[in-house]
């Protein structure tokens, strides 16, 4: 795990919904590169759910800020909890693009109608990421319950089971 991670002083973003489907079958869309890249909205290359795998998200560059958003899988329990990191930033930005060191966690629970899936993005630094917090906070809002919504067209369209 990294540093900024467990510092107290730090934010976390939280974000839960239950999705109509079973825990295997939203793991597949956590887990599948192609989905990743969908219900995200950023190019995502190299991912599998191995732990230690370095995996990259594309976004759009700011400043001295590639775009890249580098990572590693740090936890992996099948149809249960997904772990990785999310390092992204330059020295050089203030702002948007300032440097980042986090974790994502992704974590299933089966209940009665289908999958409990919980998010938390840890580690965000204040002041100096407040504006990644400020927009990540929004985006991670509308992305898990995009999981659900892309999950569903894929399981009605016999792609996804």
């Amino acid at each position: 795990m990294n540093d900024a991670a467990v510092k107290s002083g730090t934010r976390e973003i939280a974000v839960e919904e239950v999705l109509p489907h079973s825990p295997e079958t939203i793991w597949k869309a956590l887990t599948t590169g192609d989905l990743i890249t969908r219900w995200l909205g950023m190019p995502t290359t190299g991912f599998e759910a191995v732990q230690g795998k370095r995996f990259t998200f594309q976004t759009t560059p700011a400043g001295k800020w590639d775009g890249l958003i580098r990572c590693e899988v740090l936890e992996v329990v099948p149809n249960e909890r997904l772990v990785y990191s999310w390092q992204s930033g330059h020295a050089d930005n203030v702002g948007y693009g300032s440097p980042l060191d986090t974790v994502v966690t992704w974590v299933l629970a089966r209940v009665e109608n289908g999958t409990r899936l919980g998010l938390v993005h840890s580690g965000f630094v204040l002041p100096n990421n407040d504006t990644a917090f400020r927009n990540m906070s929004a985006g991670w809002k509308k992305v898990v319950p995009g999981i659900g919504a892309l999950v569903t067209d894929e399981v009605s369209s016999k792609k996804l089971n």
